[in-house]
């Protein structure tokens, strides 16, 4: 039986109620009639044979890039770079794409005798990955070989003698990435696409890159003319990284860029209920859910966490390329929207969405309210292409716990943002001109991530940033369920309800709105006419 495709719902009087996640829980709302739910389309075939389809794809690239194994010599320098454990979400189960992918690369190099080989984990400014998620990502074999002779390296934006300029665009933006990698006779990035945004030149130009670089794109007005980070053509932010991926190859640095897609499968049998459409429930679905949530209800916060952070996704491969950076992505880019794609007709007064548990800044951590700001406006709102979901003074919805919590030793900058920048202004161009570079430069907070699990000084400010698109698009944000006090520090309007916050709404869209629902995750990227 073929795959049903993405579909959108037309809310009638026998629809069932539709499922909300609400951070580490969901539940169960009554949409008005004539409300929109859009659904995601069903995962693709897996790849029957990941590691064969991997190892075609490196005998066979695509663009001006020899195969694999003819770009490897005896006494080269051979760097492998891979995405960090921001991707995929929730993590796959083992084993994961990069380790099957860096393990047929490096089959190929032993082949070719190339013995000085380092693995870098591309953080940009992200914290270290832990012991436990890089043997995840890259198997006990790989970690063993490479970590306990210091060859198993990640990357450290602050590292002055890790780091080389190569130069500046024609826009006069600063391109400064991983030594290491830009001296090496061959760059071999390994990338997983989990939406469309992801790869390119994107890879090496943000993933190796240092804050001197990334402040060129990661500032208000390049966010708030990426009209949306989904599709390239309309991303500012992806002009940037072009230009700067561009530079690197003129700068002699070879590339070898291997992208992979993945099907959104997202969730085990447990909890297989969540991506499906109400209508469709089994009678065992209707038992998961009404136990998980029975479950959930009287459990810490603490431990809800815990429970879902320990999900492993069913994620399979569906597709894999290989080659020069351009010709790959564009193939990449191709598949990531044949499986997530969902054609839409026309915008919507409000846009309502549940957001989960996870976003690629709190895996094995906490959703702190910037980050929960940053998932709903920064993310889920830019999941389009054409135009957005919501019309231009619309109104977002959102539903999320929205505690005033957050990880220390994760998120220490965050914690003086909330406090401290907050407070004092929500307009991303105002924090960025007073008060970024103090956080960006501040000692401390370059200690941390240099030697803990820290994210960068800078980092909250970026997450900020990447709402500016939506906070410029819409006429309010209501979070329903969230803590009063946060949401309000976050210059959002709380709701206890989602009749509250449709009231609230009225004030701004005026009375009977039209209404669409994102039922997401699984992810799907809507194209709207």
């Amino acid at each position: 039986m073929s795959r049903r495709p993405g579909f959108v719902l037309e809310v009638d009087k026998s629809t069932p109620p539709t499922l909300f996640w609400n951070g580490e829980g969901f539940t169960l709302e009554t949409l008005p009639e004539g409300s929109r739910v859009i659904y995601a389309p069903e995962p693709m075939k897996a790849v029957e044979d990941p590691y064969r389809a991997i190892r075609h794809a490196l005998l066979h690239p695509l663009g001006d890039r020899d195969p694999l194994p003819a770009l490897l010599r005896p006494g080269m320098k051979l760097t492998i770079c891979f995405d960090d454990v921001s991707l995929p979400l929730p993590p796959m189960e083992p084993p994961d794409i990069r380790q099957m992918v860096i393990e047929t690369v490096l089959d190929m190099a032993a082949e070719a005798g190339v013995d000085d080989v380092v693995l870098v984990a591309a953080l940009a400014l992200h914290r270290r990955m832990t012991e436990e998620e890089l043997r995840h990502a890259l198997g006990d074999r790989v970690y063993d070989a490479f970590a306990p002779h210091g060859l198993l390296t990640q990357h450290d934006a602050e590292d002055p003698d890790n780091l080389i300029h190569l130069g500046q665009t024609d826009q006069g933006e600063d391109v400064e990435i991983n030594k290491r990698a830009a001296t090496s006779d061959l760059l071999v990035y390994v990338n997983i696409n989990l939406v469309s945004m992801d790869g390119g030149h994107k890879s090496v130009a943000t993933g190796l890159a240092s804050y001197r670089s990334l402040r060129h794109h990661h500032n208000p007005q390049t966010m708030r003319h990426s009209k949306s980070f989904m599709d390239q053509p309309s991303s500012e932010l992806h002009s940037s990284n072009w230009r700067m991926g561009r530079l690197i190859a003129e700068s002699g640095v070879k590339i070898f860029q291997i992208e992979t897609t993945l099907n959104n499968d997202t969730f085990p049998p447990n909890f297989q209920f969540l991506q499906k459409r109400e209508w469709e429930w089994t009678l065992r679905d209707r038992a998961m859910f009404a136990a998980s949530s029975t479950a959930l209800a009287k459990t810490p916060p603490r431990l809800a966490r815990q429970v879902f952070q320990s999900i492993k996704s069913p994620h399979a491969l569906t597709s894999v390329q290989a080659g020069e950076v351009e010709a790959v992505h564009a193939e990449t880019t191709s598949n990531v929207w044949a499986q997530q794609g969902v054609d839409v007709e026309g915008q919507t007064d409000i846009l309502t969405m549940g957001l989960p548990y996870i976003c690629p800044y709190n895996v094995n951590s906490i959703m702190n309210p910037i980050l929960v700001a940053c998932l709903g406006l920064g993310y889920f709102f830019n999941m389009y292409r054409g135009r957005p979901l919501v019309r231009e003074g619309g109104v977002v919805i959102m539903r999320h716990p929205t505690r005033p919590e957050f990880h220390p030793g994760h998120h220490p900058s965050y914690i003086d943002f909330y406090e401290q920048v907050l407070t004092q202004t929500l307009d991303p161009v105002q924090m960025h001109k007073e008060f970024e570079e103090s956080f960006a430069t501040d000692p401390w907070y370059v200690h941390l991530y240099r030697t803990g699990h820290a994210y960068h000084g800078v980092h909250p400010f970026y997450m900020w940033y990447w709402c500016a698109h939506a906070l410029a698009h819409v006429g309010r944000v209501v979070v329903v369920g969230g803590d009063p006090t946060a949401v309000r520090r976050l210059g959002f309007s709380p709701a206890s309800s989602l009749d509250d916050a449709l009231e609230i709404a009225s004030d701004v869209v005026g009375p009977s709105p039209t209404l669409t629902h994102m039922h997401n995750p699984p992810i799907f990227m809507s194209d709207v006419h």
